[in-house]
């Protein structure tokens, strides 16, 4: 990440590990491109980047937000780390709130239903899991809204570094 799109928002990377709904991620895109944040897709992918779905749910936010495709979770992390990486999963251990952030940092986040697999949170490369809090009995939240609660979490702590 250069000076360059460091200064002009959110200073995180976002990680979808094969994500499957299509409106799901749409939705993030329009999230990167509000914030400044980047987005990186690791496949497979549940749909094709094409979709209608997507678009439709990312409206014309694509040319303004950062995205990037990479074919597994092993080509994401060589391209990303070092960086810490911080899970997000309902079995965290400490609030998403609780962390203090810095630049760079990857905030990793699981596919649509299911979430993170056993063996993605086991990686050592993971820095530690994070969870958002909820009302108990609850599942979990949306993909794209969890992205949302944990990215302006961040960008609050860069003071949300050039936003209007």
């Amino acid at each position: 990440m250069n000076d360059d799109e460091i200064s002009r928002g959110c200073p995180i990377r976002l990680l979808f590990h094969e994500p499957r709904i299509p409106g799901n991620t749409g939705a993030t895109i329009r999230l990167a491109a509000a914030t400044g944040c980047e987005l990186h897709l690791a496949g497979p992918l549940g749909f094709e980047l094409d979709d209608t779905r997507l678009k439709r749910a990312g409206l014309d936010y694509h040319d303004l937000a950062h995205l990037v495709v990479h074919k597994d979770i092993e080509a994401a992390y060589e391209a990303l780390l070092p960086a810490r990486v911080w899970a997000f999963t309902t079995g965290g251990t400490r609030g998403h709130a609780e962390v203090t952030y810095a630049e760079g940092d990857v905030l990793l986040f699981g596919p649509e239903p299911t979430g993170l697999a056993p063996e993605v949170l086991a990686d050592e490369r993971i820095t530690e899991q994070l969870r958002i809090p909820m009302l108990a009995g609850r599942r979990s939240l949306n993909l794209a809204t969890s992205a949302g609660v944990a990215t302006y979490e961040v960008w609050r702590q860069f003071g949300f570094r050039g936003a209007v």
